[in-house]
């Protein structure tokens, strides 16, 4: 099995319907029925490639858990949970969740954006140079995205960022100076047939990333805002193979 998931959620119906949609899509799967356990498990598993995360489970909850994990990974996490309001998904995402999904839910379709995120994110290395050499490091200012490791530093000193905060950063990074829309950026994250989210989720992305890597965020050096366009990505790209 080329990829194992772990699925985070205290009702075993639930957790036994995504097992075998993953498992027939050639998944590992890994279940907890609380976060401690999950959090215990993925300490454990360094082969864990995704997470999926109920929010409201026993001695561990969602939001907490993807805390945690940030702290230890930059992994896709999906958080799926019946919190629907639109304060619990952005407070998702803004504590590091990729994708936020709510029950009740299609599971092809959670299917479908697992096959996409792991997709992406072990796209994210592909990068070339001009001579053709594969492209290790993507720098700009102090700022440095290790593309075979998929994280990122500044000045030397590692930024925790999600996989979602990352495509974004490089979509932007590899054309300094390009304006993209939020469509684009979209496709960075979901590809060209993914789902697009709101622009209160890119927002969200975009203000974590100003959070995590500029020395004022409310006057940004580097993610500068094109009213009525989208975002473009200041400076001056250098490329270490």
């Amino acid at each position: 099995m080329e990829h194992t998931i772990l699925i985070a959620e205290d009702d075993t119906d639930i957790a036994g319907l995504l097992r075998i949609y993953l498992e027939n899509s050639g998944y590992g799967v890994l279940i907890a029925e609380n976060g401690v356990e999950a959090l215990e498990i993925l300490q454990q598993h360094q082969e864990v490639s995704l997470a999926i995360l109920d929010v409201m489970m026993p001695k561990m909850d969602g939001f907490t858990l993807t805390g945690e994990i940030r702290k230890i990974s930059n992994i896709p996490l999906i958080i799926l949970s019946a919190k629907a309001k639109e304060e619990d998904r952005v407070h998702g995402l803004e504590i590091g969740a990729d994708i936020y999904m709510t029950k009740p839910f299609q599971p092809g379709e959670l299917v479908a954006q697992v096959q996409a995120s792991l997709r992406r994110f072990c796209k994210l290395g592909g990068n070339v140079s001009a001579e053709g050499k594969p492209v290790k490091r993507l720098c700009i200012g102090d700022l440095c995205a290790d593309l075979e490791h998929f994280t990122l530093s500044q000045n030397g000193m590692p930024i925790p960022v999600t996989a979602t905060e990352l495509k974004i950063l490089l979509k932007m990074m590899k054309s300094p100076g390009r304006v993209f829309t939020k469509a684009q950026l979209y496709q960075a994250i979901n590809g060209e047939d993914g789902v697009r989210s709101d622009d209160n989720t890119m927002m969200v992305h975009i203000s974590n990333l100003r959070e995590k890597i500029e020395e004022d965020p409310k006057h940004p050096k580097y993610i500068k805002t094109i009213r009525g366009i989208g975002y473009k990505f200041d400076g001056k790209e250098r490329n270490e193979t």
